[in-house]
């Protein structure tokens, strides 16, 4: 009787055994076979230290004092390049020149305001009279296009012509302004030759991420088409974006005048 206990114990121990060692081969199967989650965390570098994000470089061409022939040959340039730029027209120098004032908006360019008289002793005499040119500028383009811009420029730029009360007065009235950080100073000397402008369209020796080029179109601008391809060139080859000046750029404005 005692016999058959111990071999029966004996039984249960080998049969116990084998049921263990199965157990583990089954657990190792089964953890081979998981992926395994890294304890890893990947870091994610930010801060202008560690950012390797690298910003658009933009330049938006302008173009003041238009509509004229000379404009109409800017247009040739802009549309065998495939480029899109920003025109601030004067008032006055629409009548006779509706049609480029239509080609400059259905080639898709962008229009904003640059008085309508272009008198700076009678534009800046007052803060009403410089509202009331941009105001019938605006509403001589729409008669022309059907739209209003809301883009202004100041004639010379809004140094010592702008303060905060006609600031206050211009975003009452929806105006933004845009004034430039780069120039070919065609305005200034626009018999100045071709090459002279575009060295002044490309002086910086490290040009900043965002340009605003102030250009000009008007009729005594004939130079300014010559650079105007070279320019275009140098600054596809630095690898920047043309874009235009609409309502959702940022206002870009002189340091603002104090009383």
């Amino acid at each position: 009787m005692l016999k058959k206990r111990i071999i029966f114990l004996i039984l249960i121990c080998l049969i116990m055994f084998f049921i263990s060692c199965n157990k583990k081969e089954s657990d190792n199967k089964t953890i081979k076979n998981t992926p395994q989650i890294s304890n890893t965390v990947q870091k994610v570098k930010t801060g202008k230290k560690t950012d390797n994000i690298t910003f658009d470089k933009v330049i938006y061409l302008t173009f003041d004092d238009g509509p004229s022939k000379v404009t109409s040959k800017i247009l040739d340039i802009l549309k065998g390049k495939n480029i899109k730029a920003t025109f601030f027209i004067v008032g006055k120098e629409i009548p006779g020149n509706e049609d480029i004032l239509k080609r400059i908006y259905s080639e898709g360019h962008s229009i904003g305001l640059h008085s309508y008289s272009h008198n700076y002793k009678k534009i800046y005499s007052k803060n009403e009279i410089f509202i009331e040119e941009m105001i019938k500028t605006q509403k001589n383009i729409k008669d022309v296009i059907g739209i209003s811009p809301n883009i202004i420029r100041f004639p010379g730029g809004s140094k010592n012509n702008l303060d905060a009360q006609l600031l206050n007065k211009l975003h009452d009235l929806n105006f933004k302004i845009y004034d430039w950080n780069l120039s070919g100073e065609d305005g200034t000397n626009p018999s100045a030759s071709p090459s002279t402008i575009y060295k002044n369209a490309t002086k910086f020796k490290n040009p900043p991420k965002k340009i605003i080029l102030l250009l000009h179109s008007g009729k005594v601008n004939k130079n300014t088409i010559g650079a105007l391809p070279n320019i275009i060139k140098y600054y596809k080859d630095k690898g920047y974006t043309f874009k235009v000046i609409d309502k959702t750029t940022p206002e870009y404005i002189f340091k603002i005048k104090k009383k």
